[in-house]
């Protein structure tokens, strides 16, 4: 085996992309422990609540709230206090599609600068080369969302056209390139959002992961919200178990099938009540808003929004009164996460881990074994 191709293969292995990394911030569950104003270990936000995309299961048509723009200038300010804080990894994922955003390269390359860990999550549509060339070098991983295997379904899945298919895969075969040509550590990604009425694609999206030869191709569950306005069938994912198997076993040394089984299992289910996740992980709308998590975006779940960086410096948002009255009330038996939530929310992973940690039935600390990679990206 090539020396690329031991490397991809480590680097494979070492990637948690089913779990949580916050075990190895014990430093930080301690400070929020004692009742410090820690601040987030990841923020996941986004530069635009724009998409030139319609995916038909998308999130983020439920999570409307006033929209702001994020300018250049804001993210500037913004990484200044991410930096300062002691902010580790912001995710370019959240509400909107943040590469259409004229914010974007300069947001990757100022806090690749500011020593935090950058990453993002896109359609990949209006990638060029040179863009690639520039980003590619700073980020931790570029996820591409990518829910089908073939154009036709990928234009219905997705809501464009079908020779966006061709342009998108494209610009991955580039990224692979890149990465391989200059040796770079980022991790790249492709995730099929998985609804149960979607499963005639399961094994052309992993076959074509396969050929075009990014890190790992990840199949997920759908989320909904509380009132189950996006119609997701939580029990027809058990009627794909098999076939969910037989795309795993298309992995090889250099690249990964993987199914997030973890929060497919549960049904859309949580077996907790108290919401500990977002002072860790910690989301901002492409609007500007903070609020605890993305399922709170939407303007009928205002009284718990806490600021907006547009208007508002980051730091002084996270040192606010504000700030932690919300944080504390999710943390407190007045709310009830398994009634007042939508399901499979991005701090899940966390909160399980965090709930178990406050019933002891989990030890808090790295587990035996080399630690994995991204670490700043809970």
């Amino acid at each position: 085996m090539s020396g690329q191709s031991s490397v991809a293969g480590e680097l494979t292995e070492k990637l948690i992309l089913d779990g949580t990394k916050i075990g190895w911030h014990e430093d930080r569950v301690r400070a929020w422990e004692r009742g410090e104003r820690v601040a987030p270990i990841t923020i996941d936000m986004a530069l635009t609540r724009a998409c030139n995309y319609a995916c038909s299961f998308c999130y983020a048509m439920l999570q409307e709230n006033d929209r702001q723009v994020i300018t250049t200038e804001v993210m500037q300010r913004f990484l200044d206090d991410c930096a300062e804080v002691g902010v580790k990894g912001i995710s370019l994922v959240s509400d909107g599609e943040s590469t259409l955003s004229p914010a974007y390269v300069p947001t990757v390359k100022l806090g690749h600068e500011r020593g935090i860990s950058m990453a993002s999550g896109t359609n990949g549509f209006i990638f060029t080369k040179r863009v690639l060339e520039e980003i590619l070098p700073r980020l931790t991983y570029l996820r591409i969302n990518f829910s089908a295997g073939t154009r036709e379904r990928y234009a219905e899945i997705m809501g464009v056209r079908p020779e966006w298919f061709d342009r998108v895969v494209h610009n991955i075969r580039d990224m692979v390139e890149i990465k391989r040509a200059r040796n770079l550590p980022v991790t790249i990604g492709m995730q099929m959002v998985l609804r149960p009425q979607d499963a005639d694609q399961i094994m052309t999206f992993a076959r074509l992961g396969k050929e075009l030869r990014p890190d790992y191709a990840i199949i997920k569950h759908c989320s909904d919200n509380e009132d189950g306005s996006l119609g997701v069938d939580y029990d027809g994912y058990a009627r794909l178990y098999e076939l969910l198997k037989r795309a795993e076993e298309l992995s090889d040394e250099e690249y990964r099938v993987v199914v997030k089984w973890s929060k497919i299992d549960t049904q859309g289910k949580r077996a907790y009540q108290r919401c500990y996740g977002p002072p860790f992980i910690l989301q901002i709308s492409g609007s500007g808003l903070v609020a605890p998590c993305g399922m709170l975006f939407n303007e009928r779940y205002k009284k718990l929004h806490m600021g907006n960086i547009v208007e508002q410096r980051f730091k002084d948002i996270l040192a606010s009164d504000r700030y932690w009255e919300v944080m504390n009330h999710l943390a407190s038996p007045k709310f009830n996460a398994q009634r007042m939530c939508g399901t499979l929310c991005l701090q899940h992973k966390v909160n399980e881990y965090l709930d178990g940690y406050k019933k002891g039935l989990v030890q808090l600390g790295p587990p035996p074994g080399p630690a994995p990679a991204h670490l700043n990206f809970i």
